[in-house]
């Protein structure tokens, strides 16, 4: 493997989710992979299959699915600017990916919280109706 981590023709799975940024640590990104989060060509991969330029990733990350083409390869972790060369992102991916954070804003925002903590009064109330149960 080269110093500068880009002049491989295959990486590890693992190594380049965490070297593209998608996981903190290699540890998440095995997990994920090995949990079936990650699908390399339409099929489901082990953290040490060997990815090359041009293959596909399905990458799913609680709510949000990326569909991504690998265009470059580094098994060491750069800036993120350098880590955005990595990859492109379908554009039906990424359209979906803001349609979910402006669904999951919109349910943020609309949650109402007019439920007051209970005052020493309610907590009497509320301990008496125990008791008697």
């Amino acid at each position: 493997m080269a110093d500068s981590g880009l002049k491989q023709e295959t990486v590890r799975l693992d190594r380049w989710l965490w070297a593209a940024r998608f996981f903190k640590t290699r540890q998440l990104a095995s997990a994920a992979v090995t949990g079936g989060k990650i699908r390399v060509n339409g099929g489901r991969a082990k953290s040490a299959k060997m990815v090359a330029v041009g293959d596909e990733l399905e990458i799913r990350r609680g709510a949000y699915t990326w569909a991504v083409r690998i265009d470059a390869l580094s098994n060491k972790r750069g800036p993120a600017t350098q880590a955005a060369k990595l990859y492109t992102e379908h554009e039906a991916s990424a359209i979906e990916r803001a349609r979910i954070a402006g669904e999951r804003r919109t349910m943020a925002a609309q949650i109402i919280y007019d439920r007051e903590l209970p005052s020493p009064r309610d907590r009497r109330a509320m301990r008496k109706r125990k008791r008697q149960q």
